[in-house]
């Protein structure tokens, strides 16, 4: 059975259209994905940056904080454990949690210094 000469000509020009169609599916992803790209983009620079700024800063000032510990200081740990600062050594600190009760913990459990309001009630008592 031959094929007639229109149908081998129709076949011609469908295969050509079909590689020709090759080139432009490169710039066809890359315009799908462009939306894709300036939306995280847009993310990164409004959310994600300054989240990471943030934990920075965070970690800066608590690092500060157990630096500058010194006896006399009331303090949280981070077990909840309210106390004052009898010693500091270098990795150790030992609180003062109840008349002549004394516990030595890390630096590292140092939750964070007790707030003013506190250390005004406990004071006055």
């Amino acid at each position: 059975m031959q094929v007639p000469a229109a149908q081998s000509q129709m076949d011609k020009i469908n295969l050509l259209m079909l590689q020709g169609s090759g080139g432009a599916g490169g710039s066809g992803l890359l315009l799908t994905l462009a939306p894709w790209l300036l939306i995280f983009g847009i993310f990164y620079l409004l959310i994600i940056r300054p989240q990471q700024k943030r934990q920075r800063q965070a970690q800066t000032d608590r690092e500060q904080m157990l630096t500058s510990l010194k006896p006399g200081d009331k303090v949280v740990t981070s077990g909840g454990i309210l106390g004052t600062i009898v010693s500091v050594r270098d990795s150790t600190v030992r609180l003062n949690v109840a008349q002549s009760v004394s516990i030595e913990v890390q630096r590292s459990a140092i939750g964070s210094l007790q707030a003013a309001e506190v250390k005004e009630a406990e004071s006055s008592k």
